[in-house]
């Protein structure tokens, strides 16, 4: 008996800034997020990427990607994208762009992944205000006086 329909395992969740797509196929990921350290706060990302990809399932699914604010419950942004997998040895790579994101305090906000309502993954992802570094002001000195002769 043949399974007509297996939940996927979500194999990896990663933000970054850009995702490209070779002629290959294979995905390049361009500056992955471990933190986002900002100047200061309100501040708007131009592009946030969230690269997910599932494997180890059969069938036809929605995934839903959510960033949420650090209140644990407001949605900034949701993005949903449909899916299929034939076989269990296949696998699907969703990117989704959350652009023009405003990030109006700094904290720890959260990517949520979700497939057909089930929640496969809930990861930190946090704002931080680090003021640029100031240089030290160089000391005047007077120029050298020319030796005497």
């Amino acid at each position: 008996m043949n399974p007509t329909r297996i939940l996927p395992d979500l194999q990896s969740s990663i933000v970054c800034e850009e995702v490209r797509q070779e002629v290959t196929g294979n995905f390049i990921l361009i500056g992955v997020i471990g933190a986002i350290r900002v100047p200061k706060v309100p501040i708007t990302a131009l592009k946030l990427c969230v690269f997910n990809r599932w494997t180890a399932g059969v069938g036809q699914f929605v995934e839903t990607a959510k960033l949420i604010a650090p209140d644990q419950t407001t949605e900034i942004r949701k993005s949903e994208v449909k899916f299929a997998l034939k076989d269990p040895v296949f696998h699907a790579t969703n990117v989704t762009v959350f652009g023009q994101i405003e990030f109006k305090t700094p904290g720890t906000y959260f990517i949520e992944v979700v497939v057909d309502d089930v929640m496969k993954l809930r990861y930190p992802l946090s704002v931080v205000v680090q003021p640029p570094k100031q240089k030290p002001e160089q000391q005047q000195q007077p120029p050298p006086e020319p030796p005497e002769e």
